[in-house]
């Protein structure tokens, strides 16, 4: 391998490759995830289990099913091997290529050819070996390796990134499932409370104190539950569908049964995020560890395009056995053998070399543009997610307020009505407020959890409780 090295001579035409700058603030407007540094992409670090924070058993089995039966994830395992076999092939042209051609030809010649063999019908029997190998001068073969290569870490990066985005799928369609359970609960006791209602109201009438509006009222709030449910049910059915396609599973037979028929303990407080977070959990972003190895290939590409300007130097060779009859083929006698280089000088090709090398440039420039641009979209991802965990949390201690003196004012106003003070219109106003306040809180439940599993996503998977992430390079 030494001798084929320094064949290939020291040169390597073309850029190396220089990961570029970025402008980055000081530091986020999150106080807790600190500053932020340049540094190199880890997304090769382990990034744990991180939806086991929410404690949620059913949640980290359907974890575990998606990442061992998604169809998606197993088209990306293919595109890895595929990657990695180019870069094999690639990586290939850096060695001799030599092949074992034995051939067997039966030939007359003419006796009136010149020169002439007379009426003349033989045999030939040949047994070469051919040698062929590019003396690579100008890195042209090294440029497309580095290329190959960091395509194929690319790849790996892009399956990082599917699976990031499946297990986050995955916890979030799950979390909107169980909070449209605590709606459908929710709703199902109003439909029951309806029912009550209806009964009281007519009980009313029927003894001389009430008046048909109030029945046409309480059979109007009672079909207007019955129908919410219905709607509640229906979107169910397309969440448990949606999730059973991310666990690679068929819809028809997967069933994630509600929380109260599966005796679930479901706690909906999302858990906290630790202040100081480091900042370099950022830099574990398969994205941005995937824009920057399609760089590294871009920036290989224009060593590629340039190395095509200079000459191509090949050293070719054969060597074996020929005879005219099989029985002598293999004596010492019958060796022959041939070597020498040849040499490659393009004159004229109409301007493709010039066009090729120019649009390599461009496509780097395209993939530093690309880089930069995924590495904001992280910042903003980031900033959003704490946004959103920050608010949201402000907005369930209002809602919870909001919910106890709904369910307060409802009660009152039954009891008012049964006392005759007031009309049946305040009990539906109060009822209706409930129930629209009981719905609020349990979509509100399912958003501050898929706002953390937002940032897990957007700081790369998760992150660490204890202060070592550096020196234990273990996700969480």
């Amino acid at each position: 391998m030494a001798g084929l090295t320094a064949l290939a001579g020291p040169f390597k035409v073309g850029p190396d490759y220089e990961r570029p700058t970025t402008t980055v603030p000081a530091q986020y407007k999150a106080e807790s995830l600190g500053s932020w540094k340049e540094g190199t992409p880890l997304d090769h670090v382990p990034k744990g289990p991180w939806w086991e924070i929410f404690g949620d058993q059913t949640l980290n089995d359907l974890e575990l099913r998606a990442a061992l039966s998604n169809l998606d994830v197993k088209a990306a395992v293919a595109r890895v091997d595929q990657a990695r076999a180019t870069a094999r092939i690639s990586r290939s042209e850096l060695f001799p290529a030599l092949d074992l051609n034995p051939a067997w030809r039966r030939e007359r010649f003419s006796p009136n050819q010149v020169p002439g063999f007379g009426d003349l019908t033989a045999n030939t029997f040949s047994v070469p070996l051919d040698l062929s190998y590019e003396i690579d001068l100008w890195g042209r073969v090294r440029r497309g390796f580095e290329g190959a290569r960091a395509e194929a870490a690319a790849s790996v990066a892009a399956f990082h990134n599917i699976l990031l985005t499946l297990h986050a799928d995955v916890a979030q369609t799950y979390f909107v499932l169980r909070s449209l359970d605590a709606e459908i609960a929710s709703v199902a006791n109003t439909v029951g409370l309806r029912h009550e209602q209806v009964q009281l109201v007519r009980g009313r009438f029927d003894g001389g104190i009430g008046n048909e509006l109030d029945i046409a009222r309480a059979e109007t709030e009672l079909a207007t539950a019955e129908a919410e449910a219905a709607a509640l049910d229906r979107r169910r059915t397309e969440l448990e569908n949606g999730l059973a396609i991310l666990v690679g599973e068929n819809p028809v037979t997967f069933r994630l049964a509600p929380i109260e028929a599966a005796n679930v303990n479901w706690d909906p407080a999302p858990p906290t995020v630790p202040a100081g977070l480091p900042a370099e959990l950022l830099e574990r972003r398969p994205d941005v560890a995937e824009a920057e190895r399609q760089l590294a290939a871009a920036n290989a590409r224009i060593g590629v395009a340039k190395a095509a300007f200079f000459p191509v130097l090949r050293l070719t060779g054969s060597g074996g056995y020929l005879s005219g009859d099989i029985e002598s083929l293999f004596n010492w006698e019958s060796r022959v053998w041939s070597i020498g280089p040849s040499i490659s000088l393009p004159l004229f090709s109409g301007g493709r070399n010039r066009a090729n090398y120019r649009r390599s440039k461009a496509a780097f420039e395209e993939a530093v543009a690309r880089y930069r641009q995924q590495i904001l979209v992280a910042f903003g991802e980031v900033e959003n997610s704490l946004a959103a965990v920050h608010h949201l949390a402000i907005e369930a201690t209002a809602q919870d307020r909001a919910l106890a003196n709904a369910r307060h004012a409802a009660d009152l106003a039954t009891e008012r009505y049964r006392a005759g003070l007031v009309s049946y219109l305040e009990v539906v106003d109060a009822n209706r407020a409930t129930l629209q306040t009981e719905r609020a809180s349990a979509q509100l439940a399912g958003q501050r959890l898929n706002a953390t599993v937002q940032l897990v996503k957007a700081l790369g998977g998760g992150w660490l409780v204890e202060a070592s992430f550096a020196q234990s390079g273990k996700g969480f």
